[in-house]
């Protein structure tokens, strides 16, 4: 099992910017395929966005293509999510996951952060 701490959400203003982080501890970081999930107020949650153990391959909601970037940094146990021209449609509890390299990151188990708050005001 890989724990997993989130952490830079707070308050923004639409158009503006914010980047999340996820750190990572307990296994190799590298063995992870990692992503990112978001639980907006009266809504189930959903995917945002999925980096491979390499981090050379990425996938994204549609909703935030060209808008966020996913990236890692094995070095560092650390994953992040570059959120560029927020929307108040954004506005949520954003959660990192872990899963095994080689399964896909929308099984219903794997490693869970606790979430952290974004709120992107109007």
């Amino acid at each position: 099992q890989v724990q997993l701490v989130e952490s830079g959400g707070g308050l923004v203003q639409a158009g503006g910017s914010l980047r999340l982080s996820c750190a990572a501890s307990g296994r190799t970081f590298s063995s992870y395929t990692m992503g990112w999930f978001r639980r907006a107020p009266g809504k189930e949650r959903e995917f945002v966005a999925r980096i491979n153990w390499s981090g050379r391959d990425t996938y994204y909601a549609d909703s935030v293509k060209g808008r966020f970037t996913i990236s890692r940094d094995n070095a560092k146990n650390t994953m992040y999510l570059q959120m560029n021209s927020l929307k108040p449609e954004d506005t949520a509890v954003y959660y990192c996951k872990a899963v095994l390299s080689g399964t896909s990151i929308m099984i219903p188990g794997g490693s869970w952060g606790q979430g952290t708050q974004v709120t992107v005001s109007s």
